[in-house]
């Protein structure tokens, strides 16, 4: 893969002399105890300010002062006029703007578009300390707050808003945010490289309208075709026209493939014959023509997409094909008379570059300013470390791939030790236990490709589905070694792994399930097969649930020769694109058949320009090429089919009873309404139940008649289990 300037390289700015802030400020007093008249930089940030690595606005803001350059963040501004975003000043270079760890619809609203009462990232977990919209907004503000400065967006709601994408929360296809913000760049997926860049750019008197060509960065211009620059049309489909060359532009590399790209790439670069590109012809290659780095394939307009879901499925399925920082091409989208332009994605970091990141002189607290508050999400990562980045199991409901990319990035084993030291030894309350080693995947540490060049040239959507790919290297040794070393630190009780676990690679390595099993489980381990359905899982892209079942053994086997009482606790998703009716009474069985009952449940959601959301707007299938005619998949839209898919798993719920009768008889299966052991649900109804329904009921638990067996649930332990649970990110 092509290398990049180490981003520590650079010569620092010359306010580095006045050293490192104990805290980020975020006031003037702050500044001038430091002694600065001024910042270079002024992060917006819609969460609390914690001094954190897992923190955005944190990372960001350490690694700029690392770079010599004077930053301050003003947190969770009120965006009603412009006094909080003057509160420090004129930023000298420019104003970095992010909605926070969460896109701020996701952050404020649940999958059934109601209000959430809290908010994690905020003080005492309070909710409305953001606006809709987050990035957008506190742009606005900035702009009019101080005019001619340049303004900076980036984050996850910046990267997952970064051309045309379709809004659950309006029902609608919005502009990139890049348009509505009016912001000068965007920084899309782990921005440190763009932003160091950006930085020593403008500080070295360059204008923010020069900044064209920066890896991992959308700009805009004027409408119209740039003479330099050799443009691949993909405007539409399934239009009459010869294709030159005769090639399929969603071809996914298989296995054996991907062993002969680099010959294939030879000898189709020596034969190729650029040809103008016809209207209505779809030009894109497998392939990257002679001069990649100046050939753009023109996407469909904003004005197209947002009226034709079709074409928006295939725009998103052309995203996400370019999405290898090996082989991505530039991409173009018309809006009106201005072009969105987006660079190839940034160059990975190395472990170098990582540990430098994470080895930043953070604080590791909140703000002073926010006292003894209780910050949720603090409380969550306070004891955790996170070992890598990316994730390539391109499950499609997921924003991880469309974020971090799905090149594994991963820290040293000394640098991770020194940050668990580190906890050990500054961090208050610490008990000597580590609530979680690990990051977007706890186990995909060190994973990688055996080929850098078969890397580099790569267009599958996952590595690890249908299948695991031969050539994806799955070897835990290097994560069971540091599992080993980091229990035997002095002071250090227990790891817990609690992040999100690919019991499809775990179970190529016994060795690490067992080495998991007996050391890192408190009690429950949480995974997420999803579903147990094949329809809705080839959607997911995730494992048959066979894989669960071979996991599952293997880890009560390793739990018992531990003597301990573990238990697998599986998460599942409701209202997936490909999920019928039938999909989720299977689910329902399967759940009683294994003796679970669920307390919350999760229904889908559909986040900005994953692939699952261009599904639900689209209702095709977008993990094959976009047509007009076929592809089509089911998708349970509207409220009550939501609601059925939730009370299905949540079938044992006395409230949900009236609505699955009516749902079972409709589909043929009253045979599974009765009261035995056979049935799903029973033929009576407990008095004062029934009334409220899935998704109607407020605080209230439901009742389960006492003479029932007790079930293992997802978030009630058995009585015989005496350590701690864990916390997972739902993956």
């Amino acid at each position: 893969m092509q290398a990049a300037p180490d981003i520590f390289s650079y010569r620092k700015f010359w306010a580095h002399r006045f050293g490192v802030a104990p805290q980020l400020p975020m006031s003037r007093s702050e500044m001038e105890a430091l002694g600065w008249d001024s910042c270079d930089v002024i992060i917006i940030t819609g969460d609390a300010y914690v001094d954190h690595p897992s923190f955005g606005m944190a990372l960001i803001g350490r690694l700029l002062e690392s770079q010599g350059f004077r930053v301050g963040i003003i947190s969770q501004p009120d965006w009603n006029s412009t006094e909080d975003f003057q509160r420090l000043g004129k930023p000298n270079l420019f104003f970095g703007v992010t909605g926070g760890n969460m896109d701020s619809m996701v952050n404020r609203y649940t999958s059934d578009k109601k209000i959430r009462r809290n908010d994690a990232y905020t003080a005492d977990g309070e909710g409305g300390k953001r606006p809709d919209h987050s990035v957008v907004v506190y742009s606005q503000r900035c702009r009019e707050a101080y005019k001619g400065v340049p303004i900076v967006i980036g984050g996850i709601e910046a990267s997952l808003r970064r051309i045309a994408h379709y809004d659950y929360w309006s029902e609608k296809v919005r502009r990139s945010v890049i348009m509505d913000s009016k912001a000068d760049l965007l920084v899309y997926g782990n921005g440190e490289r763009q932003v160091v860049e950006i930085a020593h750019r403008l500080a070295q008197g360059e204008a923010v309208s020069e900044l064209i060509d920066v890896r991992g960065t959308v700009y805009t211009k004027r409408h119209g075709r740039r003479d330099d620059w050799w443009e691949k049309d993909s405007t539409s489909i399934d239009k009459p026209g010869q294709l030159n060359p005769p090639i399929d532009p969603y071809q996914m590399q298989t296995e054996e493939s991907c062993e002969q790209s680099k010959a294939e790439t030879a000898e189709q670069n020596e034969n190729a014959v650029p040809v103008e590109p016809a209207t209505n012809v779809i030009k894109i290659h497998r392939v990257s023509p002679r001069n990649a780095e100046k050939t753009v394939i023109r996407l469909p307009r904003y004005e197209t997409v947002k009226d034709d879901p079709i074409i928006y499925a295939h725009t998103s399925r052309i995203l996400h094909l370019e999405t290898n920082p090996g082989n991505a091409l530039a991409l173009v989208q018309q809006h009106g008379d201005q072009d969105v332009w987006l660079n190839p994605p940034p160059i990975p970091l190395t472990t170098k570059e990582m540990d430098a990141v994470f080895d930043l002189p953070y604080s590791r607290l909140p703000h002073k300013e926010y006292g003894q508050a209780n910050i949720p999400a603090y409380e969550m990562i306070r004891f955790s470390v996170n070992i890598m980045r990316g994730c390539f199991g391109g499950c499609t409901f997921c924003s991880i791939t469309e974020h971090e990319g799905r090149i594994i990035q991963s820290r040293s084993e000394d640098s991770i030790i020194r940050e668990i030291e580190a906890i050990r030894d500054t961090t208050p309350g610490f008990t000597g236990i580590i609530s979680d080693l690990g990051g977007p995947t706890a186990n995909m540490y060190r994973l990688a490709c055996n080929s850098e060049e078969i890397e580099a040239s790569c267009r599958r959507l996952s590595c690890v589905f249908p299948g695991v790919c031969k050539n994806l290297n799955t070897d835990h040794t290097p994560l069971i070694n540091l599992y080993r070393r980091a229990r035997s630190l002095p002071g250090i009780k227990k790891i817990l792994i609690a992040s999100g676990l690919r019991y499809d690679l775990a179970v190529l390595s016994p060795e690490y399930v067992k080495e998991l099993v007996t050391h890192h489980v408190g009690g429950y381990l949480k995974i997420a097969p999803e579903h147990t359905e094949d329809g809705p899982l080839s959607q997911m892209m995730k494992p048959g649930i066979g894989t669960y079942d071979k996991f599952k053994a293997m880890f009560d086997k390793y739990s018992k020769q531990a003597g301990k009482e573990q238990y697998l606790i599986p998460y599942f998703i409701a209202a997936h694109p490909g999920t019928t009716d039938k999909d989720m009474m299977n689910l329902a069985l399967w759940l009683k058949h294994n003796g679970f009952r669920a307390d919350q449940v999760q229904a889908y959601l559909p986040s900005p320009m994953s692939a699952a959301a261009a599904m639900y707007h689209s209702g095709k299938d977008t993990l094959h090429k976009v047509r007009r005619q076929g592809g089509d998949i089911t998708v349970p839209k509207g409220l009550k089919v939501r609601r059925l898919h939730k009370a299905f798993l949540r079938y044992h719920d006395p409230e949900n009873w009236p609505m699955l009768r009516e749902a079972l008889k409709s589909m043929g299966r009253s045979d599974l309404i009765g009261n035995g052991k056979k049935h799903l649900i029973p033929s009576f109804q407990p008095k004062g139940t029934g009334e409220m329904g899935e998704g109607k009921r407020i605080t209230r638990k439901a009742k389960t008649p006492s003479t029932k067996p007790t079930f293992r649930t997802q978030h009630v332990r058995s009585k015989k289990v005496k350590s701690g649970t864990q916390r997972s990110r739902k993956r």
